[in-house]
């Protein structure tokens, strides 16, 4: 008998506990990441690898994080869902996104070419496109896009 009152007492006290961080931004965000991410182009600048062909000064990784500044709401978590998986960030945003985004140039693509993912090590690559207004078009056929038809 002694034991159901410990085990009802543990019971009671997870519950009161997820009820409570549950509640409010803070509590949410800790249970299930921030569900309406959002950066800017500093963190952006600051929290992502531009690596194998693409520089922080690149004009093309440039156009990328002008059109991730860009996105709404259901963009970001459309874009963050075909990069990592998942539709939302950690708490603290980009910064505690482990492993980075790595943003690299996709190789022998053009214009009419689309990016790729890893979602596993959040590995972006990224047609070196001719302007912003292709780079967002490309970029939101391939997050909008459902499967593994685009590696």
């Amino acid at each position: 008998m002694g034991s159901s009152k410990a085990i009802l007492a543990t019971v009671t006290a997870w519950a009161e506990l997820y009820c409570l961080l549950s509640r409010g931004r803070v509590g949410g965000t800790l249970l299930s990441g921030d569900q309406c991410p959002s950066w800017t182009r500093e963190d952006v600048l600051n929290y992502t690898e531009p690596k194998l062909g693409y520089t922080r000064d690149s004009p093309g990784f440039l156009r990328f994080v002008d059109v991730l500044c860009d996105m709404d709401a259901t963009d970001r978590k459309s874009f963050l869902q075909f990069t990592t998986g998942c539709s939302s960030l950690p708490p603290g945003g980009l910064a505690n996104l482990h492993p980075r985004l790595t943003i690299v140039r996709k190789v022998d693509a053009s214009d009419g070419s689309y990016p790729s993912v890893n979602t596993c090590v959040h590995y972006l690559k990224l047609p070196e496109y001719s302007t912003k207004e292709i780079l967002k078009e490309r970029l939101q056929a391939a997050t909008n896009e459902k499967g593994f038809h685009l590696n």
